[in-house]
């Protein structure tokens, strides 16, 4: 339950939040003063502070005078006091830009937009692909990349595209790849993902092409894997981005976000229950799993169609909320519409 401030702690709170975002250093009530002209003597100003510390607001780190907002302060923050900055006419056109060239593709829509989404707000961009399972198969092409390694491009229906690569043991002629891929077209298309699981075996079973046994045998090995459609997958911009920021200077902190990016699962988690329509904003411990208590998610969730899905930013707590949450909320909407 938040206290009811008065019209000054609500000022000198917001002054505090502000200054910290812009410089990370904690704000003292000198610098306040000079710089926000609340109209008050810096022994007033302090005096706010200190009782907003009491209320547990602010937090008083032992080596400076200044103060650091708590989690609490940037939840009023951003509910009572913050006002919205829409997205500058350079990132809309940065974002637009971007993922135009993405049409159709879902796993690139959702890489190009967690891309640009951490460049332009300094963040680490995340999104989670929407679950396919409902979505009919037009058609499958198999492309070989590699000696080992085949390209499946899934045309679904509403002209979605997904692409998954999948290990062969040796190289495969042309030829067996094309058989197999009229074989698999034969006997898949206009079935759902979901569907295609459950009969693969059947499907399959007396299904004929030249040389191309030993080939087909690997989509019903990995049938569940390759015909997934509960992707949940977690996509991931560069954590370059948060590595430059001061609260992960220190090596632990670091190690702990790498730990994050690299083993996604409680990211996953994390952002696989956003999925309900709308803007979602957790800040720091109000996150359900501890090890995300340094961190803020600000994302929203996109819907087109049957699809739906989650792309936001993570950072530090001490985030510019103002113009974060209008970037995250645009880049949902251009989702929406190329995926559309």
């Amino acid at each position: 339950m938040m206290d009811q401030l008065s019209e000054r702690e609500l000022r000198v709170l917001q002054a505090v939040v502000q200054t910290y975002i812009e410089t990370a250093e904690p704000a003292g009530s000198q610098t306040i003063a000079r710089r926000f002209g609340l109209g008050v003597s810096p022994a007033t100003i302090r005096s706010t502070m200190s009782e907003l510390e009491d209320k547990g607001y602010l937090f008083h780190p032992h080596t400076s005078a200044g103060r650091i907002p708590t989690d609490r302060a940037y939840r009023v923050y951003v509910n009572e006091i913050m006002r919205l900055a829409p997205p500058s006419d350079e990132a809309r056109h940065a974002l637009h830009e971007h993922l135009l060239g993405a049409r159709s593709a879902v796993d690139e829509v959702l890489r190009r937009a967690a891309q640009v989404l951490g460049v332009l707000t300094q963040e680490l961009g995340v999104a989670v692909a929407p679950a396919l399972d409902e979505m009919v198969l037009e058609r499958l092409e198999l492309v070989s990349v590699s000696t080992e390694r085949l390209l499946l491009v899934f045309n679904l229906r509403s002209g979605l595209v997904r692409t998954i690569f999948v290990e062969v043991p040796a190289r495969v002629r042309p030829a067996t790849v094309q058989d197999v891929s009229r074989v698999l077209n034969e006997r898949l298309s206009g079935h759902t993902l979901q569907q295609i699981r459950a009969t693969l075996p059947e499907r399959l079973r007396d299904a004929a092409a030249d040389g191309g046994r030993e080939l087909l045998n690997i989509f019903l090995a990995e049938g569940e894997e390759i015909f997934s459609g509960e992707q949940d997958t977690v996509v991931l911009g560069s954590a370059q981005m948060l590595a430059d920021q001061p609260e992960f200077a220190s090596n632990a902190r670091m190690r702990d976000l790498l730990r994050l990016t690299e083993g996604r699962d409680l990211l996953k988690q994390a952002l696989a229950s956003r999925r309900q329509t709308g803007l979602s904003i957790t800040i720091g411990a109000e996150n359900p799993d501890a090890r995300l208590t340094e961190f803020t998610l600000v994302t929203a969730s996109y819907e087109a169609g049957d699809l739906k899905g989650v792309i936001g930013v993570m950072g530090p707590t001490r985030m510019p909320y103002d113009k974060i949450i209008g970037l995250v909320e645009h880049t949902s909407r251009l989702v929406e519409d190329l995926l559309e």
